[in-house]
């Protein structure tokens, strides 16, 4: 996206702008929250960066920039509490209770960091929108376009999860009463409407739904398995003689749960105060975390070392056709969540340097229609062509996640503060943990893509565009 997108402020509004990014950009990433102008040579060097996004938005008919903190924060939730939680029970049986526990702890911390990076540098940068726009900051064009594409095909492998998800949940409910294709179609058209707003705001509502829903349809699963203690005490503490290339796959499912950096520059740039975001993500991160704890620890406990993926399949046939009855909102509106972000790029895009995204013209609505229309068939496709649950998920962690979560956030802390990376020692200690964070997410890069070829190999991803039953808890 080019840095003249959406410049329809006045002079006097560009002005004040600038003037108020000065005010609240941090000194550094991770050092302290406190507002302090920026140093004479930043500040030159990003004088043409400081217009926000969506320009001047008095008197427009659709006004992007109205969310609180915590409507950003719910969408977080919804964004991030969704598919990756229903893998965690098993992630804990196939490592065992310690280290999966420390995974569920440190990866939950490094993430909550490298989000506070995101939200930082949108500080320092207020016309960052996404993250090839950091791609263009950084490497010009080509950058932009590498960025795009990467975020644009993250944001639709994670729809295609939330599309297979839907059918699951259809075959476990219905126990397969019609070809598992109509089932994806019928979600694919359920999340195609409901991702026709235009505005984070209004989406935000949607996402309260979406995050009670999986909350309480996890604690009907817990108290059930509860109840009946298919298998419990029967857990190990650290499973033994673990083969590398199978513990790697319950890992994805954990780095997934906490998968959500690819949305958080959308989310920032329409909230009414930037600053807020750090707010936002700890809400976020609060709720996770504990969550994401205590819904491993239980279910696993009780459940014994065959616990099933989706974990709502842990319990008798009928509690796992009522959980999956009330999960459904959160199998929709979360993956709706993610695809507003994808189409909202396309569509900031394709608009770019104009004010068509703020009207309510045959134009402006029909090619947001049209574009919503086309990524959700591209989701569609992708759904189709991997239905298995675990693999796709663990493919989105490999493939995306290692760099939108950890290698880019780290990455643009280097960028931030090129040339003054040891220049106190706090800054110093946060460049070697930075540099720390990027060799991690190469490692999960890396050896996600190795574990997940090892399973595509064995045929794991399942038959593509079947009518046959996807509902097969592992």
């Amino acid at each position: 996206m080019s840095r003249g997108m959406m410049r329809n402020g006045n002079t006097s509004s560009a002005e004040i702008s600038r003037e108020e990014s000065k005010e609240t950009r941090p000194e550094s990433a991770g050092e302290q929250t406190s507002i302090t102008p920026l140093d004479p040579e930043s500040q030159a060097h990003h004088q043409d960066d400081e217009k926000d996004v969506f320009g001047n938005e008095a008197g427009a008919e659709i006004q992007y920039k109205t969310m609180e903190w915590w409507h950003a924060g719910i969408l977080m939730i919804a964004e991030i509490i969704s598919l990756g939680v229903l893998a965690l029970p098993q992630a804990l049986a196939s490592l065992g209770l310690v280290p999966g526990i420390l995974l569920i702890l440190g990866l939950g911390a490094v993430t909550t960091y490298t989000g506070y990076l995101i939200g930082q540098f949108k500080l320092a940068y207020p016309s960052v929108q996404s993250f090839a726009d950091c791609g263009e900051m950084i490497a010009g064009r080509v950058g932009r376009e590498v960025m795009a594409f990467g975020q644009v095909i993250i944001l639709i492998f994670i729809m295609a999860a939330h599309v297979l998800s839907f059918a699951i949940a259809l075959n476990a409910i219905t126990e397969h009463a019609r070809c598992t294709v109509v089932f994806s179609v019928i979600g694919l058209i359920i999340s195609f409407v409901l991702g026709l707003p235009r505005t984070f705001k209004g989406m935000s509502y949607l996402s309260i739904f979406s995050s009670l829903s999986i909350m309480i349809a996890v604690l009907v699963t817990m108290i059930a398995i509860g109840i009946s203690k298919p298998d419990m005490g029967n857990v190990l503490a650290v499973q033994p003689n673990l083969p590398l290339v199978t513990a790697i796959g319950p890992v994805m499912n954990i780095i997934l749960a906490y998968a959500g950096h690819v949305a958080f520059f959308s989310f920032t740039s329409e909230l009414k105060d930037p600053r807020d975001f750090t707010k936002s993500l700890f809400l976020m991160q609060s709720m996770a975390i504990p969550f994401y704890l205590t819904i491993s620890i239980v279910i696993y406990y009780y459940a014994g070392p065959h616990v099933a993926s989706p974990a709502l399949g842990s319990a008798s046939p009928v509690v796992t056709r009522v959980a999956f009855g009330i999960a459904l909102p959160t199998i929709v509106v979360a993956g709706v969540v993610n695809g507003s972000v994808a189409c909202k790029y396309v569509y900031l895009r394709v608009w770019a340097g104009t004010n068509v995204v703020h009207q309510k013209t045959f134009k402006s609505l029909g090619s947001w229609v049209g574009i919503c229309a086309v990524l959700w068939v591209c989701a569609w496709a992708v759904a189709e062509a991997v239905p298995d649950f675990n693999l796709l998920l663990g493919l989105i962690a490999a493939l995306f996640c290692s760099w939108f979560s950890y290698i880019l956030p780290a990455g643009l802390f280097f960028y931030q503060y090129r040339g003054r990376y040891f220049e106190s020692k706090k800054r110093g200690v946060l460049t070697l943990v930075n540099a720390g964070i990027v060799g991690l997410g190469f490692a999960i890069c890396g050896l996600g893509m190795w574990s997940s070829g090892f399973e595509l190999a064995r045929g794991s991803a399942g038959q593509p565009f079947s009518c046959a039953d996807n509902w097969s808890p592992s």
